[in-house]
């Protein structure tokens, strides 16, 4: 049985005037619930979202969770014992495409619980037992109410997940004793989630209240009460690439071998215990990052948490997962006092040193000498991206004080993809055979536990991070039609001065499906194409990015990082996996002929952009524009008429553009006959935006006269 005709949801081009929007189905993902389950076991799933018809099957990031069909947007979700803690993806395909993801949290060792209504006040509170995960969703104007039995000393962590688990909810905690008095409350501990560290002061029944800070109803959450070990922190929070380093872990309920230690949660001190932690040797040759939570638990921006970190989490006693850098060279531990210019720990560099803000107006000193030398110098403070929760800032001086350089928040925002974080980053000129100061501070003068970072001064060691986002400025998967394409902005965080090349492809491409190459040459960004054959079989599945450069005599490979919207319009996060789709047949496609082009910097090449329209009812114009093209290249918009197949394109290349390959796109848009309903005779017309298939431009030097 033929599909309707099937094309993909307008892009949201920045090089636009303004937004372009279409009304063809373009399948989304907005919320599932329960957002969280107990492995093993299952749940009933249900999920909302738009352009879901069709939907019979979800697809997870883990094989040990698997979907059957109930019905209409239901269903039977089962997770396997060997399915770790942690956080998944969870997907929906359908007759329009896949869609974004959504987060579903799993846990081990708690019981399942459903919110029962009604549940707003005291005396109709629910009943529940510590070690449960309660699955629940806000009151509108009102609160959900739970019954704790306690003991007295016990001392249980309270834990509301929503926001970090994709849903729009702003939690509120607040606890209250057998008399009804409030003993405690909470908000904004994870991001906009809360979290309670309680000791019982005696035995007996304690009330639970969960709310939204503005009364809104609908959001699902998971609350979970455990007295089960729960980690704070880590320290140090830097290790070598195969090596084994000694772990404080701070927390709560440790169990055996754990003392209390000098630091406290609210008024309770934390538990103290030693572990071993090895650094892996996988990492350091991708710069990859691996997660079992995703890392909306420490930041508000989870995409600038993790674009630009090379890493791993880790469970230690099976708890939440923590954050560790994974370093080439040996890492040393800031040494108290140095919280004077005149205390300045010495540093040999390259130097990476885990280090604390131990109290409120902590400020870290260090000082070194540079070599013969001198020149640009390589600074970074890791915080956010290690989930410490301070907002550092890097000064560099010289022995008389006198400033060299500073360093503050970093980081892209560039359409949907927000790599901004406030951490440190960057290079500072300094002179040979001389020694400097580094200080290292918290902007607002916050200090304790939670505040961590780690320094990392060195020559410059040329690198670069490389992430991809879905193109619409809308939650959305990416579907690719056949004969159409599709497209996904990828962005490049240069490290110390990195310029050169960088060439992404795909590998594990299905057949029929083709992507790239792009090749991106002293920029922050690019446009990579997918484009499917007109006669590929429709087909959802993951496929891996992978950028590589040369630098001087070394090849460097690199993970590219996917990253999704969370809401329309705002925030980002990284997933695991580049998934795309392919189906039915798109209405038209675009394609540069010839796909390569050499040009002499400061001339202009012509090529032909061609169409085709694959749906015998279009037979509208094509407007088409550059899309993203770098600056250095100028092509004016046009149109393809009704009773046009080609036209030629000349684009012009700017005087001095650096040697080398670029790529450059077009986007198209046509008003094509469309409905929803393939059985409804009126075909209104609808805008769509499909991009061109990639053109190579080499830009050679002029003759040398």
């Amino acid at each position: 049985m033929n599909f309707p005709r099937l094309i993909l949801a307008s892009l949201a081009i920045a090089s636009f005037a303004a937004p372009v929007l279409a009304d063809l189905p373009s399948p989304q993902l907005h919320r599932i619930a329960p957002i969280g389950m107990n492995a093993p076991g299952e749940i009933e799933l249900t999920i909302t979202g738009a352009d879901l018809e069709g939907v019979k099957s979800l697809l997870f990031d883990h094989p040990g969770l698997r979907a059957d069909f109930v019905k209409d947007n239901v269903f039977k979700v089962s997770v396997a014992s060997e399915v770790p803690s942690g956080t998944y993806d969870v997907r929906a395909q359908g007759r329009f495409g896949v869609t974004n993801p959504r987060l579903l949290s799993i846990t081990h060792g708690l019981q399942d619980v459903t919110e029962v209504e009604p549940n707003n006040g005291p005396e109709k509170a629910q009943s529940i037992t510590v070690n449960s995960a309660i699955n629940g969703q806000s009151d509108g104007n009102n609160q959900d109410v739970f019954r704790l039995g306690l003991k007295q000393g016990q001392r249980i962590i309270v834990d509301c997940l929503s926001a970090r688990l994709d849903t729009e909810m702003d939690p509120i905690l607040v606890l209250f004793g057998p008399g009804g008095q409030q003993l405690a409350s909470n908000s904004d501990y994870y991001g906009r989630d809360p979290q309670l560290d309680f000791v019982s002061p005696a035995d007996g029944e304690y009330l639970i209240e969960v709310r939204d800070l503005t009364y809104r109803g609908g959001y699902p959450y998971r609350l979970v009460i455990s007295d089960r070990p729960h980690v704070e922190s880590v320290f140090p929070r830097a290790v070598q690439a195969g090596q084994t380093v000694e772990l404080t872990v701070l927390g709560q309920n440790l169990g055996a071998g754990s003392q209390p230690s000098p630091w406290k949660s609210g008024e309770a001190p934390l538990d103290m215990l030693k572990l071993p932690a090895t650094g892996s040797t996988t990492i350091l040759p991708t710069g990859s990052y691996r997660f079992v939570e995703h890392a909306t638990q420490h930041s508000v921006l989870p995409t600038a948490a993790t674009c630009t970190l090379v890493g791993e989490q880790i469970t230690p006693l099976n708890a939440n997962a923590q954050i560790l850098l994974v370093t080439e060279t040996a890492p040393g531990v800031e040494v108290e006092p140095n919280d004077t210019r005149e205390q300045a720990q010495t540093l040999a560099l390259p130097a990476i040193i885990s280090a604390r803000f131990d109290r409120e107006r902590d400020v870290d000193w260090y000082t070194f000498e540079t070599d013969d030398k001198g020149g640009p110098y390589g600074f970074d403070v890791y915080c956010e991206r290690i989930a410490g929760r301070a907002d550092p800032y890097l000064a560099v001086t010289d022995e008389k004080g006198n400033t060299a350089g500073t360093l503050d928040d970093f980081g892209h925002r560039l359409s949907s993809f927000d790599g901004h974080l406030r951490d440190p980053s960057g290079t500072i000129n300094l002179s040979p055979k001389t020694k400097y100061r580094v200080m290292v501070k918290d902007a607002y003068g916050r200090g304790g536990a939670r505040y961590q970072y780690v320094l990392s001064i060195r020559k410059p060691r040329p690198d670069f991070f490389v992430g991809s986002i879905q193109s619409s400025n809308n939650m959305s998967g990416t579907t690719i039609w056949q004969g159409g394409a599709e497209h996904l902005d990828i962005v490049v965080h240069a490290k110390d001065g990195f310029t050169e090349s960088i060439v992404i492809t795909a590998e594990g491409l299905p057949p029929g499906l083709h992507a790239g190459p792009l090749t991106i040459t002293n920029n922050q960004r690019g446009t990579l194409v997918l484009w499917a054959d007109e006669n590929a079989a429709p087909w959802t599945g993951p496929v891996k990015l992978v950028a590589t450069a040369k630098f001087g005599d070394t090849t460097l490979r690199r993970d590219v990082r996917p990253y999704c919207r969370v809401l329309n319009q705002v925030g980002s996060r990284e997933t695991r996996d580049h998934v795309f789709a392919i189906r039915e047949r798109a209405p038209f496609s675009l394609a540069i002929e010839p796909d390569r082009l050499t040009v002499e910097a400061g001339q202009k090449g012509e090529v032909k952009l061609r169409l085709v329209r694959h749906w015998g009812d279009f037979k509208n114009s094509v407007n088409f524009q550059p899309l993203n093209f770098p600056g250095q290249f100028q092509l004016g918009n046009g149109t393809i008429a009704a009773d046009q197949s080609e036209i030629t394109l000349s684009i012009n290349v700017q005087g001095g553009t650096r040697p080398g390959d670029y790529t450059l796109v077009v986007l198209g848009q046509g008003q094509v006959p469309f409905n929803k309903d393939a059985s409804k005779p009126e075909k209104p017309n609808t805008l769509v935006s499909l991009p061109s298939r990639p053109l190579i431009v080499t830009v050679t030097e002029p003759p040398k006269k």
